[in-house]
């Protein structure tokens, strides 16, 4: 018998089959895409609505049991490991695009829509939600762990695209937060709180976010460097001249041969490329682009070729959206301990150079890869499951890159979001403001039922 049997049977009598408490569902639901140990959820029950919802948690909060949002599972830091067991609540039937306001540029909807099903709706508007962090997620574990994505460096992360939300409480309470002005100076921002907070305040049951208008023209780009500093710098070159660049990604030597053996067609030199887009009019494109070629090459870029094809462009950027699957490739059976870093980005060449010096210390292969627009880049540490010295080496390695951008003035992640990995390096980065994260979650959730273990711990 479960240690909350009785609160999954009183979850069955109200919700009837909308509750699993199946060996499968259970698994699948017991992790993410991280390196973490699974653990399974007593129950996972399917909610339609925020209703439905706030039933959910009434319940829960009756007999003291945890609760864990949850999405579709594409997150990479453990972020929805039911550690203390409990309930997993799966938002993915609240799957309802509400409202498109066409002139406002903004669209209403519920969690469980994926961005992929979103931009699908707004295809005859002329609009597009623009935050891509590449697995298709649901809205409301984007928001949840402040998603961001190739599409950052010009249209933001979800911290910038959420304008207001809908959210229920450890004690069920209903709340909404922000507005559908674009901006306010009404009181704390209890929106941004939410954005970010990863399921341990409360769960977000609706969310009103940004649309763009769709560009006239895009155009994408490789370009292929003698070294990895000399493409940062071109990158750092171009932002300080004001080059409106949609994308901007840096690829390494060992990834690029990871992508070149995983998509057919795919013929790069092994050298370390940017893959960029160039949003705006036919006219401004073809001038972003030639900017940016002349100062790539100044800056050691070669064979910068550029195309405006939409088959040509999609196949480019699902390329780069599959090369976490790419490069494990590299070594068949293998699995993948994934960090990620942000630092500003002077420092950045400074960080990925350091980055992989300690990689060969380690002796694991580690592809790297960056959104270097925003100082953000992300390794894949390639390891044995079956061999638990290649996990120390790997943990110790993400550990050091962790402590390197504490060291360059940066943060131990810049999209991956907290979960369980990097929950250990939180105090070092924010100091006394960690004491007060605890604070805030005590006042919001004093019995610590919402996804309990991660970002911070109360007693």
């Amino acid at each position: 018998m479960s240690l909350h049997s009785h609160t999954v049977q009183a979850l069955k009598d109200t919700f009837g089959d909308k509750v699993s408490t199946g060996s499968s569902v259970r698994d699948l639901h017991a992790r993410d895409e991280a390196h973490h140990p699974p653990a399974r959820p007593e129950a996972v029950v399917f909610p339609e609505n925020t209703d439905d919802v706030v039933k959910i948690v009434q319940r829960c909060a009756a007999d003291r049991c945890p609760l864990i949002p949850f999405g579709v599972g594409t997150s990479l830091e453990g972020h929805v490991i039911p550690v203390h067991g409990g309930i997993t609540v799966d938002t993915s039937r609240m799957n309802a695009v509400l409202t498109v306001h066409n002139e406002d540029m903004d669209a209403v909807v519920q969690p469980g829509v994926t961005r992929k099903q979103l931009n699908e709706e707004l295809k005859t508007t002329g609009l597009m939600f623009t935050v891509d962090p590449g697995a298709n997620a649901t809205l409301g574990g984007m928001a949840a762990t402040r998603a961001s994505g190739t599409n950052a460096v010009r249209y933001g992360t979800m911290r910038e695209n959420v304008l207001a939300l809908e959210a229920v409480l450890a004690d069920g309470r209903v709340i909404r937060t922000g507005t559908r002005a674009r901006k306010s100076s009404a009181g704390y921002d209890l929106t941004r709180l939410f954005v970010g907070s990863e399921g341990t305040l409360g769960i977000i049951t609706e969310l009103t976010v940004k649309l763009f208008g769709q560009p006239e023209t895009v155009a994408a780009a490789t370009c292929r460097f003698d070294s990895v500093e000399g493409a940062v710098n071109t990158v750092i070159l171009a932002i300080q001249l004001g080059i409106p660049m949609a994308r901007i990604e840096l690829i390494d030597s060992l990834s690029i041969r990871a992508l070149n053996q995983y998509n057919d067609g795919m013929n790069l030199t092994e050298a370390p490329h940017l893959f960029l887009e160039f949003h705006g009019t036919d006219q401004e494109v073809r001038d972003q682009v030639q900017r940016f070629s002349d100062i790539a090459s100044e800056g050691g870029g070669h064979e910068f070729k550029w195309a405006t094809r939409q088959e040509d462009r999609t196949a480019l950027w699902q390329a780069r959206h599959d090369a976490y699957f790419a490069t494990k490739a590299l070594r068949p059976g293998c699995e993948a301990v994934v960090t990620d870093s942000c630092v500003p980005i002077s420092e950045l060449s400074n960080c990925i150079a350091q980055t992989q010096k300690a990689v060969e210390r380690s002796g694991l292969l580690a592809p790297l890869l960056g959104h270097v627009g925003d100082g953000n880049f992300h390794l894949a540490i390639l390891i044995n499951p079956s061999d638990p010295r290649e996990l120390t080496r790997a943990k110790k390695l993400a550990s050091e890159i962790s402590e390197l951008s504490i060291e360059l003035g940066g943060t131990i992640t810049g999209e991956h979001g907290v979960g369980l990995g990097k929950k250990p390096y939180m105090l070092k980065e924010h100091g006394d403001a960690y004491h007060l994260m605890g604070d805030i979650k005590r006042a919001f959730d004093p019995h610590n039922l919402m996804n309990p273990g991660k970002v911070v711990s109360i007693n």
